[in-house]
Order: C-alpha cells, then structure tokens, then sequence
C-alpha cells in the first residue's frame, strides 16, 4: 500500500462568476493515498498539481458501516475548495461510520478533459480495489461532487466501465462505475443558457469540439444504469443556475433510475454542508434518511 503523510499543496483558486472564495482553513494532515505512485498518465509535470490523490478519512472502528464515499470538491476545474466542500463534508460522514476519502484532481489551466475524469475513474477502482484493506464493501461505494465537483461526479457516473479483466494491474480490473451519487449544486450541462461558461471553458476550452460538449453535457448521457442519485440546490443560486439539477432528475427519470432532488427556495450558491442556514442546514439529514432507506448505511 502507498499509504503516506502529505500538507495540502495546492492553492485554493477562486473563479469569477463561479464559487464562492474557499475560506482559510487548516492544512490536512492525515493519510493521503496516491492515485498513481509512478505518475498519472499524461502529467506534464512532478509538482502538486499534477498528482493526483485521495485524503483518507476513516470513522471510529465501532461506527464503520462498510459504506463509503469519494468526495469532489468544488472550484469551477480551476481551484478546489477542499475544506467545507472537501474535509469537513468528510469527517461528517464519518460520524456515522461512512468511510470518506477527498478527491485531489487536476486542475485547468494546466489540465483539461479527460484528465479530471481519468482521476476520478481511477479513484473509484483504487477504493473498489482496497475495499478488504479500507473495511468498506466494494458494491457501496458512492460519490459526491459540489458545484463542478457535482459536474465530475455526475460525469463518472454517465461514463464508466467495468474494468479490463487482462490489465497488468489489479486497480485497472476493478469496475469505475460508483454505486450511488449525491450532486450538491452541481454543474451538469454544458449547453444551453443554464451551462456554467467558466467550468466550460475550464475543462474543454473556449473553443470546444461541438460533439464533446454534447458528451460532456451529462443530462443527455443518463441511462438505466446510471447510479441512483440524490440531489440538492437552491433555487436562488446565480452562478450554477438550479436547471442543471432539475434537467438531470428528468433525466433520471425517464431512464427510471431512481433519485430524489431538493430544491430550496433560498441560498446562495457554495454552501457546503449549509450549517449556517437554518433551511439549507437540513440536506444533510436528507441525504442520510435517502441512504438509509436505499441499505447503503446497514453494517453487512
């Protein structure tokens, strides 16, 4: 196991019209496990942002249910905002034995399509690859992505595979499909008058291919094996606009797979876990009523 101590490295980015700033916060300092220890394919580099990672967190041993989530933080693929939408969402999930672990993915200017996908896709098969290891069951493995996060997530949860039974390495065997989702205010489309122009451009470029922003536009790749799905945004977000939620549920719909979306009246846009609102404050228990009911938090 490559199982190591590293600071947080990267610079939190802010992005106009996009997040909100990420607030200071402390450093993590935990167990951080690399995607690839050799370097990821298609590095241009060997500084921090260009190696991507998932930060461990584990629950109390008497609380592991076997459950577990990866975590993709928001930041328009331009920065992440890894502290209230990355490590406090993380240990909140471990106080009710969820094992959770933070996605570190790249990051334009540096990196576009598919370079975020290709992280995420690998951190699914490195947990599915460990679960015996980590104590989480491999069939419940979950993702949830904020904001362009909420775009990744909802992206690996349209485009995914079920591994190469003749790869080399064990990881690269394992299915990348999670088993459920949770998009918080997420960035889904990337056509149209709702698409968030700055993770657009972030992501594919200013002057995309016509045809991979028809890909990447994750509301028309749902089918009926996309992950059951919970989601949450407000109705009052003016920087991803709530229609990417609700043109996904529709999606989700028709495809009947099952999934459940809350849309508040107020809020603005990048609240993480909502603790300072007294309305928003309440999708957390949401979303841990919906686990409960779909067996996801059962101990097995």
């Amino acid at each position: 196991m490559n199982m190591t101590r590293l600071p947080r490295l990267f610079l939190f980015l802010t992005m106009a019209a996009s997040c909100q700033p990420a607030p200071a916060a402390e450093p993590f300092d935990g167990p951080v496990e690399l995607l690839w220890p050799d370097g990821a394919p298609g590095a241009v580099g060997a500084e921090p942002g260009d190696v991507p990672w998932l930060s461990i967190h584990r629950p109390p041993i008497d609380k592991v249910n076997g459950a577990s989530v990866i975590v993709f933080p928001g930041g328009g693929y331009g920065g992440l905002a890894d502290d209230y939408e990355g490590h406090e969402v993380a240990d909140w999930f471990n106080s009710f034995g969820v094992t959770a672990m933070v996605l570190k993915y790249r990051l334009a200017p540096r990196y576009h399509h598919p370079a975020p996908l290709n992280d995420a896709q690998r951190a699914i098969r490195l947990v599915r690859a460990r679960a015996g290891e980590w104590q989480v069951d491999p069939r419940r493995i979950g993702i949830l992505g904020f904001s362009a996060g909420g775009h990744l997530a909802s992206t690996a949860g349209t485009h995914f595979d079920a591994g190469r039974s003749d790869a080399a390495e064990a990881i690269d065997r394992q299915s990348c499909r999670p088993d459920f989702l949770v998009l918080s205010y997420p960035v889904v489309t990337m056509t149209g008058e709702f698409t968030h122009v700055g993770s657009r451009n972030n992501l594919l470029g200013e002057n995309a291919d016509a045809k991979l922003v028809e890909y990447l536009s994750n509301e028309k790749q749902v089918t009926p094996e996309t992950p059951p799905t919970f989601m949450f945004h407000t109705n009052e977000d003016s920087a991803v606009p709530p229609e990417n939620s609700v043109l996904f549920y529709l999606a989700l719909r028709r495809a009947k797979v099952p999934a459940e979306l809350h849309v508040y009246e107020k809020g603005r846009h990048g609240v993480g876990l909502g603790q300072k609102d007294p309305a928003l404050a309440s999708w957390p228990a949401l979303l841990v009523t919906w686990l409960r009911g779909r067996g996801i938090l059962e101990r097995k």
